[in-house]
């Protein structure tokens, strides 16, 4: 049975578990289909969403939207009717001077009054509209930096596995040219752009691995550390970006 794990809120890595509490999570609303999950074999975490048919996740399709029907205007009452004409002879209108008739008043027509509106409905549309985007990119790429740098780190937990089992065999860290690991170049995979395994100045086992995020200039070309204490058996986390891109455990 598959192990999986997820990223919570993008920063810090749950698990192993198996899919039927990935599935109770989801229903219990503690993950949504956004969350980062990852399984053994995955070249890279993916949100629950595009993996829910393999771990049997059903997703309820959403409701359809009922159209109300809004009344009809109510009709105004209808006008009284005009009163009788006099049987009594009338006096005699005095005669009408005919005199010339006033200079129509110049004003908009409607349709101009429309287009104004329009137009100033138009400027407060794309006013709003640009105020919106300088908020939502900036947010938006520091989310893509943080998952970038959480994939990187989850795609290393299986040589941070191989470098404890070495150290615990052979008494001293293992580097690049030893038997079952490879060159640097050769762990290039998503966010990874290479690893080199050895040993640190403070005598711990570890793991320097560096980014490859071509377009962003808060990760590409940056460095994570994973430092390993073979007696307390204990790994630390750590790295040159800023530790808003890092999960929870990496941060300084």
């Amino acid at each position: 049975m598959d192990q999986w794990f997820f990223a919570e809120g993008n920063s810090q890595q749950r698990g192993p578990l198996p899919a039927d509490e990935l599935i109770a999570l989801y229903h219990s609303s503690r993950i949504g289909l956004d969350t980062l999950v990852w399984r053994d074999g995955m070249a890279q975490w993916q949100p629950l969403e595009t993996v829910a048919a393999e771990i049997g996740l059903d997703i309820a399709p959403a409701a359809e939207a009922v159209e109300v029907i809004a009344p009809g205007p109510t009709l105004p009452p209808a006008l009284p009717a005009a009163p009788a004409a006099s049987a009594a002879p009338a006096d005699p209108a005095p005669p009408i001077t005919p005199t010339a008739a006033p200079p129509p008043r110049q004003g908009l027509s409607g349709c101009a009054v429309v287009g104004i509106v329009a137009a100033v409905v138009a400027v407060l549309v794309l006013i709003i509209g640009g105020a919106l985007a300088v908020l939502a990119v900036p947010a938006y790429r520091d989310y893509v930096a943080r998952a970038k740098a959480t994939e990187a780190i989850a795609a290393l937990e299986p040589i941070k596995a191989a470098v404890a089992e070495f150290a615990s065999e052979h008494g001293r860290c293992p580097v690049n040219d030893d038997e079952g690991f490879q060159p640097a170049e050769s762990y290039a995979d998503g966010a990874v752009g290479a690893v080199r395994i050895g040993r640190f100045d403070n005598g711990h086992c570890g793991v320097e691995a560096e980014l490859t995020v071509p377009g962003s200039t808060s990760l590409d070309g940056k460095l994570l550390w994973l430092d390993y204490d073979g007696e307390q058996q204990h790994w630390e986390c750590s790295g040159e970006p800023e530790d808003k891109y890092l999960p929870q455990h990496c941060r300084g």
